[in-house]
């Protein structure tokens, strides 16, 4: 089964991580901009790491038969250092045409502050008036639900955005219903201790369906773990799903989400059927994608 993950932070994962995800069939990477690690202190260091997201990271990617893509913002972990955010959205544009940007993201909340949502705002503001996507970070924890509370709020409020070009990243139990419900595309994320597991994004898919429905692994600096995606792969398998069900959230819908953007650049091995993912039908050509994964 080939795959795409489309929301994984590679510039924390080591080079054996793009092996293992070759092996297990992914063939693109979708990267948002998020935290190092540690607090940036200047508006050079983001450019720096935009610079790394753009040029360096989609070749690394490429050596093992993946295709990077990349979102760019100042992330909510950030967001609350104001004066230092405004200058990092005034650098963004310049980057916005490259290869493989896809949008302004993971812009969000974190700890649902008044500078954290300013911020917010602003970024969603920049892309409504550069046309682009929007990848959204709900918080973790105790404050998910308020948080996406508050997002859909801000977003409902600003009549540009359309529900249609908006990712709701990180949904759980008890929001993914709220995302869904006012029309937006929402991603679960796969983490081995908080957020979702396989098996509840399993039970979410059986209860929701597959429409506007991504997974993800993140993969960022905490306890996470890359070759979940194909875990939940595995788990549909195992509840009796068909391929093809298994393929529309994992393969057909992040493309299809992704192909609305300015700088979508995927070109995959496949055959052209019908229409599905971005007006394609995008079925895998399996010799052409086992030639690259070598």
């Amino acid at each position: 089964m080939y795959y795409v993950d489309p929301h994984i932070h590679m510039v924390a994962r080591i080079t054996d991580d793009y092996v293992r995800m070759a092996r297990a069939g992914c063939v693109a990477v979708s990267e948002p901009a998020f935290w190092a690690g540690f607090d940036r202190g200047s508006v050079e260091g983001f450019i720096d790491y935009f610079r790394h997201l753009t040029e360096i990271e989609p070749a690394r990617a490429a050596e093992f038969g993946i295709h990077h893509m990349c979102w760019l913002c100042i992330n909510a972990k950030e967001a609350e250092n104001v004066s230092l955010s405004r200058e990092v959205i005034a650098a963004i544009p310049e980057f916005l045409d490259r290869p493989g940007v896809l949008g302004i993201g993971e812009i969000g909340l974190n700890k649902n502050t008044p500078n954290e949502t300013t911020v917010f705002q602003e970024q969603v503001d920049l892309a409504m008036k550069t046309d682009e996507l929007l990848l959204i970070h709900t918080p973790h924890l105790a404050d998910k639900y308020k948080g996406t509370r508050m997002i859909l709020d801000v977003l409902g409020s600003d009549p540009r955005v359309r529900p249609d070009r908006v990712l709701i990243d990180h949904v759980e139990e008890h929001t993914i219903e709220h995302a869904l419900d006012a029309g937006f595309w929402v991603g679960m994320t796969l983490y081995p201790l908080t957020k979702c597991t396989p098996e509840r994004a399993v039970d979410m898919v059986e209860r929701y369906g597959t429409e506007r429905i991504l997974v993800n692994s993140a993969g960022d600096w905490g306890p996470s773990n890359p070759m979940n995606t194909p875990d939940f792969i595995r788990t549909l398998r195992k509840r009796g799903r068909s391929e093809e069900f298994i393929r529309s959230v994992v393969y057909d819908n992040p493309l299809r989400f992704f192909s609305q953007a300015k700088g979508f650049n995927f070109n995959p091995p496949v055959s052209v059927r019908g229409s599905r993912a971005g007006g394609l039908d995008l079925v895998p050509d399996d010799t052409a994608v086992v030639r690259q994964a070598r």
